[in-house]
């Protein structure tokens, strides 16, 4: 067994190779993969809530709070566009794309045997509910509102734990991607 093979619990040879054995869908195999997604999800956007909870209610409004002198701070911006206040006129676009993210990731998930996949989905998932928490329900509301970023580099775009739980989860599909393993735990070789 290779050790893709290993990493996403898939058999050997179930890319069709005869004695190949692969869980049918609907197994408790592939419900243990989903429910691994949705814990992740529920743990990254619970995170995001709580930090950004936080962080409107003792530091919005105050001086930055250094961490490492100049080169991490708290300063709590309301951030209507994309990355670096990129699009500020377009907050219902970034909207309807966390939007299309979600249902993506749920007709994957119907799909999902690899447990790398179930974990970068659900840092995916609970990143983009947690930045379509706040476009739907801060000021000004109805699809428009500003994203609560607070962790702020020195000579960087400041963000916050959604953001992060987004690149995460799209940094590991993307070394997923070139191990050649996928979404329903077969593994390709290109």
């Amino acid at each position: 067994m290779t050790e893709a093979e290993q990493t996403t619990g898939t058999p050997e040879g179930a890319d069709g190779a005869e004695g190949a054995t692969v869980d049918a869908p609907g197994t408790a195999k592939g419900g243990r993969r989903i429910a691994v997604l949705l814990a992740v999800a529920a743990f990254a956007y619970l995170l995001d809530l709580t930090s950004k909870l936080l962080v409107v209610a003792k530091l919005e409004h105050h001086d930055p709070v250094e961490l490492v002198g100049t080169w991490l701070q708290l300063e709590v911006i309301r951030n209507r566009g994309a990355a670096f206040g990129i699009g500020e006129a377009m907050t219902i676009v970034f909207t309807v794309i966390a939007s299309a993210v979600i249902v993506v990731i749920a007709r994957i998930a119907r799909k999902l045997y690899s447990l790398p996949w179930a974990i970068a989905l659900g840092l995916l998932l609970g990143g983009a509910f947690g930045n379509l928490t706040d476009r739907l329900f801060r000021s000004p509301g109805g699809f428009e509102g500003g994203v609560v970023d607070f962790i702020a580099p020195a000579h960087f775009a400041v963000f916050n734990l959604a953001d992060s739980a987004i690149v995460c989860g799209g940094f590991l599909i993307v070394i997923l991607s070139f191990r050649g393993l996928d979404p329903d735990g077969t593994v390709h070789k290109d």
